[in-house]
């Protein structure tokens, strides 16, 4: 378990896919992170003191649930203040990263990051989810976004039979995944990295829609 911000940086050194151009990515982004703070409150205050362990880490290590070669393209719903989707998109510059946020403000955090970040890969849709084109993604993230039965209500059109969903979901995990009815799905809870009492939902639906007749 990572405890500390120490103990973060370490960690993601480990991670194959940070080289040092990843790294020195992930550290302007948490440069720029402190400073846009100060406009909007993109995470909370409590938490730009852990920001490695909190927020890079908590969303890097969902690469560890991914095949390197099926993570194309990547889907991040309710990207928000750009996590997990921007630690990604910085960490797999080969990988193309759909961010969907419907705020303003912080769609234009997101864009004016990768562009800082030079993140040719990743792209900012400015929508609520609704509206967005349906499409077929590799993988699907979301952190804090919505309860599970309404997440998958919502994206399910996005997704295969082949496709994973990584839905980290702190202390509920458990506990939403067990009131799921009406999907046929694979997910199970894997252990969080970064806190003892999170979890991660992963997995996928079954077929094309995975909703049961």
């Amino acid at each position: 378990m990572i405890a500390n911000e120490a103990e973060a940086k370490d960690w993601l050194r480990t991670l194959p896919e940070c080289d040092a151009a990843a790294y020195a990515r992930l550290e302007l982004l948490v440069e720029l992170l402190g400073v846009e703070s100060s406009r909007q409150n993109l995470v909370s205050a409590n938490s730009l003191n852990e920001i490695w362990q909190r927020h890079v880490v908590d969303s890097a290590q969902l690469l560890l649930h991914v095949p390197r070669e099926t993570s194309s393209p990547w889907l991040d719903l309710g990207t928000g203040a750009g996590f997990p989707g921007l630690v990604v998109a910085a960490l797999r510059p080969d990988c193309e990263i759909v961010l969907v946020e419907s705020r303003g403000l912080r769609c234009e955090w997101l864009t004016k990051v990768c562009s800082a970040l030079d993140l040719c890969n990743a792209a900012v849709l400015a929508s609520p989810l609704e509206k967005v084109a349906s499409r077929e993604f590799c993988v699907i993230s979301a952190r804090a976004f919505a309860p599970l039965d309404r997440l998958l209500k919502l994206s399910a059109r996005f997704s295969t039979g082949t496709t994973q969903w990584l839905l980290p979901k702190g202390r509920s995990a458990q506990q939403e995944l067990d009131m799921l009815k009406g999907w046929n799905h694979t997910f199970h809870v894997e252990q969080s990295l970064t806190d003892k009492q999170a979890g991660i939902i992963v997995g996928g639906l079954v077929g094309k829609k995975g909703k049961k007749s």
